[in-house]
């Protein structure tokens, strides 16, 4: 018996031609709809009794913190957890960041740790860009200082 539309994963509907979610400015308005679409369909997992689905069962996921930040990396990790990702977690403090390592060591551990997604919460503009360009990891940019935070301009 086929499984019920109400304990399934959304499909996917089309694919996005961003490998990254860097800046929302890339985005055209059809893709910006489709992303809210998705999340929309997903929302609806939270009803469940079960708010579980296998959607990112066997991605691992990579939360990287260096800024202070309660909603965006809470959401980041329930959101990981509720699409069965692995997920692991690192603050500034508690990286080796604090011994001198820069973002591009960062990205080459990550890169060593076949890590497939990295959401990237840094003080520098730009650092979710250069993050992309070092690592082969999906990068989401969770803000970058006063430069963008796409996830939350969803909202």
């Amino acid at each position: 018996m086929a499984e019920s539309r109400s304990s399934a994963a959304p499909d996917r509907k089309a694919e996005l031609r961003h490998e990254h979610l860097l800046d929302l400015s890339t985005y055209t308005a059809d893709e910006l709809r489709h992303l809210l679409d998705t999340a929309q369909e997903f929302r609806a997992v939270l009803d469940r009794p079960i708010r579980q689905v296998p959607t990112l069962q066997g991605t691992s996921v990579a939360s990287l913190f260096f800024e202070p930040s309660t909603r965006t990396k809470l959401s980041f990790s329930l959101a990981a957890g509720r699409l069965s990702a692995e997920t692991v977690s690192l603050s500034k403090s508690g990286s080796s960041v604090t011994k001198g390592e820069t973002l591009k060591d960062t990205a080459r551990n990550v890169e060593a740790m076949k890590v497939d997604v990295v959401i990237l919460r840094h003080s520098s503009p730009g650092a979710p860009h250069f993050l992309a360009r070092c690592t082969d990891s999906v990068i989401i940019n969770a803000g970058d200082g006063a430069h963008a935070h796409p996830t939350q301009a969803l909202l």
